[in-house]
């Protein structure tokens, strides 16, 4: 297990608990008492920790190496039922977007999202969760599968942003992801988009246009990333924690701002703590989100989509 720099408190109560049992274990010392208190004391730092996040360190939480991904999801709410599909029919596969058809609880899903490696070959491999123009492209494609089949589409968002190199400026990367918004608010078919990591700029808002929005408890979702916003407005990435507080892009703050519909909340210590549970809740919330969004007529869908949309930014003077 990798620690972040705030939880090096529990790193070191959980030290002294293996080597409270490891005493107990290689001698005749009784240290019951003493685990059981090592043991409560643990308990009340996690909660005091994970209960008082700032927003930089829910940023920090949300890009956890040991945190879930999109094909972790797949796989357990899939199972074998999952089949991957390729292409955009135009340019190349691109790895950082995954897509294609699964079931879960029965009930037949498109899903699509931003897929991050687990080292350093494969974080090259799917470019780091960057989606390229080609990747953006595939997403509509499957999509619009979906919808010429009556299929809802789950999508699973976690992206640092869609990829600015020169080439995918050159394939038209902002025509890839400005298409894909304007055509997944028309979409036939009931769109439930999950924040399951980071949520970043036009890179998360490409595959992001959908009736139900929900945020995992320790995910964040904004324009712009911390250190950039850092890096533009103070020249230097020393401030990132002031501009994670500023950008208000936690999703207790979106939740506030009616930006989404809804948090799903993680285990204590985050998803990456214990992944079944976190699966299991994402699961009801799909499917919830399903049996609601089903009862509507095509008209009503496409409708309380674009209205939910049409909505946001409102204002009175």
């Amino acid at each position: 297990m990798e620690y972040l720099d705030f939880e090096m408190p529990i790193k070191e109560l959980e030290d002294q608990l293996d080597k409270c049992m490891v005493i107990g274990q290689e001698s005749d010392v009784d240290v019951t008492n003493t685990c059981k208190q090592i043991e409560k004391k643990l308990e009340t730092t996690k909660k005091s920790i994970y209960k008082n996040l700032t927003a930089w360190q829910k940023v920090q939480l949300s890009r956890h190496p040991n945190r879930p991904y999109t094909m972790d999801y797949i796989k357990a709410l899939c199972g074998d039922t999952f089949l991957e599909l390729f292409g955009d029919r135009g340019v190349k596969d691109d790895k950082a977007m995954v897509g294609g058809l699964g079931k879960i609880g029965g009930q037949s899903f498109m899903i699509v999202g931003q897929q991050k490696g687990y080292n350093t070959k494969t974080r090259q491999y799917r470019n780091f969760g960057m989606a390229n123009p080609e990747g953006y492209r595939k997403a509509l494609r499957l999509m619009k599968m979906a919808e010429k089949f009556g299929i809802p589409v789950v999508t699973f968002i976690d992206t640092p942003g869609a990829y600015p190199g020169l080439e995918a400026e050159e394939r038209g990367q902002g025509e890839a992801i400005a298409r894909n918004i304007f055509e997944m608010s028309k979409l036939k078919v009931p769109v439930t988009c999950i924040i399951v990591g980071e949520g970043a700029s036009g890179g998360a808002l490409g595959i992001g246009v959908g009736n139900k929005v929900f945020m995992l408890e320790n995910t964040w979702y904004s324009v712009i990333s911390p250190e950039s916003c850092s890096s533009i407005l103070w020249r230097s990435w020393d401030f990132k924690e002031q501009a994670a507080e500023a950008l208000k892009l936690t999703a207790q703050d979106m939740k506030k701002q009616k930006l989404i519909d809804d948090i799903i909340p993680e285990p204590l210590g985050g998803a990456h703590y214990d992944r079944e549970t976190t699966f299991n809740t994402v699961e009801k919330y799909i499917l919830d989100s399903f049996n609601e969004l089903k009862e509507l007529s095509t008209k009503d869908l496409v409708a309380q989509r674009m209205d939910k949309y049409a909505n946001m930014g409102e204002f009175k003077e």
